[in-house]
């Protein structure tokens, strides 16, 4: 799912946009599994699975994967439906240069929500 960010981000004109900016390599951990996220003008130009030796990242975004979980449902519960929720309820770990982290918050909450399952429509057929 996490190696869709690409696709997912880069099909949205207006989030691009917002990013335009920004030009960085991050470290998102879903529990054990790790990925570099490396993003050039506001586009995710590619998603990379670890495990990695020495990563090189600018910040990193931690959290265990049944967080993730939540978070990424099509309807998030209450304090898992957004990045300052997880890390005011301290189940996400923000470590780094955070300067670029908060600067550019709005992308960052768009973009992982991106990876969100889409909801499912009233009425339709399973």
């Amino acid at each position: 799912m996490i190696e869709t960010l690409g696709q997912r981000v880069n099909g949205d004109e207006a989030l691009v946009r917002r990013g335009r900016f920004l030009t960085t390599t991050f470290l998102l951990e879903v529990g054990q599994t790790a990925w570099l996220i490396s993003i050039f003008e506001g586009q995710v130009v590619s998603v990379a699975r670890g495990p990695f030796v020495m990563p090189s990242s600018c910040f990193a975004l931690r959290a265990p994967e049944e967080e993730w979980q939540k978070f990424w449902a099509s309807r998030p519960p209450p304090g898992s439906n957004d990045l300052m929720a997880l890390i005011k309820r301290r189940v996400l770990k923000a470590e780094g240069n955070l300067q670029v982290f908060t600067a550019n918050l709005r992308y960052f909450k768009e973009a992982l929500a991106k990876l969100r399952q889409p909801a499912a429509r009233e009425g339709a057929k399973p």
